[in-house]
């Protein structure tokens, strides 16, 4: 039988569409596809005329036995026990609001695909579906390098039903958390981590910002995520993760990122004073893209003081991302690398297009006086990041 290396995309997009829809995918499977993309939807019946419960289209037991599938993507999907599962070819899996009979059933499924290399999960976060009882999803895999749990759910991105998720990945390279989808997350044996991407702030509900002075249990998360991506070579942080990490400095301490070479980061203008002691964690660094977020009421200038080790040694290429005006607060952030980064080769300023009292000139010739006192360093305009 020949194998079919198109995709093929199964939408069930009406209440009729459900019945016998499971047959169709099993046939579908057994046809030996490459790539499958299936996207179902959940539907609402009475029941007694009391309540509404959901009608799940579970994903057919020959799904989980393909010798053929290479990618799968299941969106508003039901996975039942698996019972066995044998995916040898698969690489790329990607789970969209994908209903679990059981957490477990997650570890399983990873676990029987022995290729795995690129995951994409999505949680469900609606109770009726999921149910009540605190949940620990677990990825365990010794071939997955990418995983993404990507921002999704936006403002709405809030359960009652608290879930843990838990990383265990030993080659795993590019981790993406873009969203609070969880209310912990737990990272074991991320040797090889290259990369990281965080835009969460440990705790499911848009807005929210759990104090780890008060909450020890959260105290104890953080850090032992912290030292368990500490191994890290390029970060990426978002103005709510910052936050949690200055919350954290209060009462803990940051762990050395040691190997971190490039870091990009948003960091409000409330927590510039942060910056600083952030920094300080990251004795290697040499490339730093930094966007600073000002809002339209501010008018207070937070003052850099302390030089990180890195300035010192490392630290050679600065970009300073998005600059939407030019005033005193921008240029003290300038002044400060220019003063202290003794080995400072490159610094660039993004200018966006956007209404300025100071011209793109003016700007460049005020920043370039200031330069004169670090004659090996480059001002450049636009953007032009160091490779």
């Amino acid at each position: 039988m020949d194998h079919l290396d198109e995709l093929i995309k199964v939408e069930c997009g009406s209440v009729e569409d459900i019945d016998g829809l499971r047959d169709r995918i099993t046939t579908v499977i057994h046809r030996g596809p490459q790539h499958l993309d299936f996207e179902s939807f959940t539907e609402y019946r009475d029941h007694d005329d009391t309540f509404l419960y959901p009608f799940i289209d579970y994903v057919p037991l020959n799904l989980y036995t393909s010798r053929t599938l290479v990618s799968l993507k299941l969106t508003f999907s039901g996975l039942e026990d698996p019972g066995f599962v044998s995916l040898p070819c698969l690489k790329s899996m990607t789970l969209v609001k994908v209903h679990f009979l059981y957490a477990a059933h997650l570890e399983k499924l990873v676990s029987g695909c022995p290729v795995l290399e690129e995951l994409t999960l999505v949680r469900n976060m609606d109770p009726i579906l999921v149910g009540t009882d605190e949940k620990i999803m677990r990825v365990r895999s010794g071939s997955l390098k990418r995983f993404r749990v990507p921002l999704w759910h936006g403002k709405l991105c809030r359960s009652s039903v608290k879930c843990t998720l838990e990383i265990d990945a030993p080659v795993l390279e590019h981790m993406t958390l873009g969203e609070d989808q969880y209310h912990s997350v737990m990272v074991k044996n991320l040797t090889s981590l290259f990369m990281v991407d965080l835009g969460i702030k440990f705790a499911v509900k848009f807005g929210e910002f759990v104090d780890p002075g008060e909450d020890f249990s959260k105290r104890n998360e953080i850090r032992y995520f912290l030292s368990g991506i500490s191994s890290v070579k390029h970060m990426i942080i978002s103005e709510k993760t910052v936050k949690v990490l200055e919350l954290y400095s209060n009462v803990g301490m940051i762990p050395k990122f040691n190997n971190l070479s490039r870091l990009e980061a948003m960091f409000p203008c409330h927590s510039l004073h942060f910056l600083p002691a952030f920094l300080e964690c990251c004795p290697s660094l040499k490339h730093l893209i930094l966007e600073i977020y000002y809002p339209i009421e501010t008018e207070n200038v937070y003052q850099l003081a302390n030089v990180p080790g890195c300035f010192l040694s490392t630290l050679e290429c600065v970009q300073l991302k998005r600059i939407h005006v030019w005033g005193e607060q921008e240029m003290e952030v300038a002044t400060y690398f220019l003063e202290n980064a003794a080995v400072l080769k490159k610094l660039t300023l993004s200018l966006i297009n956007y209404p300025r009292y100071v011209s793109d000139e003016e700007i460049f010739e005020e920043v370039n006086r200031v330069a004169k006192r670090s004659p090996t360093c480059q001002i450049l305009p636009d953007w032009d990041l160091c490779e």
